[in-house]
């Protein structure tokens, strides 16, 4: 037969490393891109986790509500409030507020 392909050269059958190779090709590509996922994920709980130690050396915590910030140095604001409540009863005793002025100029 001239105008076709001989029927008695036929192609030899797939060995079967041959069949498997590809399946093995794609789980271990597979595989690999599940280890990059697993380290990605591993790294950013690290950093949430260190995240979180720093922010709260900090007094600042993350509540599931949002942020919550501690507030500093309370004992600086309570020694303010209680110097400012002196002035504001020495000011008040000494009888100087503006009503008594606004009656001294007439």
């Amino acid at each position: 037969m001239a105008w076709g392909k001989s029927k008695s050269a036929t192609t030899a059958p797939s060995s079967t490393i041959g069949q498997i190779l590809p399946l093995l090709v794609t789980l271990v590509f597979v595989a690999g891109l599940a280890f990059v996922g697993y380290q990605i994920y591993e790294s950013l709980l690290k950093i949430k986790t260190q995240a979180k130690k720093q922010m709260g050396t900090k007094n600042v915590v993350f509540t599931k509500d949002g942020v919550r910030v501690g507030v500093k140095h309370v004992d600086s604001e309570v020694y303010v409030d209680k110097t400012q409540s002196w002035v504001v009863k020495a000011w008040n005793l000494s009888g100087n507020d503006a009503k008594d002025k606004s009656k001294k100029k007439r």
